[in-house]
């Protein structure tokens, strides 16, 4: 793991979520102030040490994830989770555009009683405000064991912009993100 993680570890959180495929949100809370690391990963499955194909072939239960490390001094959970709603659709189950599978689904794996209470308060008041045609299906639970991706799925944005998934959908989404949540950008991405 990342050294000045470990340094720091005591006044990081961490939060752990699901909405689709990785490379998506590993480019987005990257650019965020306040988030140390980003690790893509896998979650929630029953099989241990999973690999990319397992994952991807829907056997083993796993969610495609990142694990956000952040500083709550700067950026809140709630915030996080906020952009998390934004930048994927929580109606869909089991998908997100064209990828298709558990592996794929949208949810929150949290670290903490303190995190649960905040999912499941956003969760309520983004269905009391209507702002979605459909019901919100992210599931919200407990985080279990979470095995790091290969490192090629590690920082795959920045290294691969111009790959053809890239450009077709972290881009976009990324785009998203920065028109509506430009005062959490950190400095280094203005």
């Amino acid at each position: 793991m990342n050294e000045n993680l470990e340094k720091s570890r005591e006044s990081l959180e961490r939060a752990t979520l699901g909405g689709g495929c990785f490379w998506c949100l590993e480019a987005i809370y990257q650019q965020i102030s306040g988030v140390q690391v980003v690790i893509s990963g896998y979650a929630g499955g029953a099989i241990p040490n999973p690999d990319y194909e397992s994952v991807c072939s829907g056997s083993t239960g796993h969610a495609e994830i990142v694990d956000v490390y952040f500083d709550p001094q700067i950026v809140s959970y709630r915030d996080l989770l906020e952009i998390f709603f934004v930048i994927h659709d929580p109606t869909t189950l089991n998908y997100q555009g064209n990828d298709h599978g558990t592996q794929y689904r949208s949810v929150i794996f949290t670290h903490s009683d303190a995190q649960n209470r905040t999912a499941h308060e956003v969760l309520k008041e983004l269905g009391q405000a209507k702002i979605y045609a459909k019901p919100i299906v992210t599931e919200i639970t407990s985080a279990p064991v979470i095995y790091p991706a290969e490192d090629y799925h590690q920082n795959f944005f920045r290294r691969n912009p111009y790959q053809g998934y890239c450009m077709a959908v972290v881009a976009p989404k990324l785009a998203k993100f920065r028109a509506k949540f430009q005062n959490l950008i950190a400095p280094d991405y203005q």
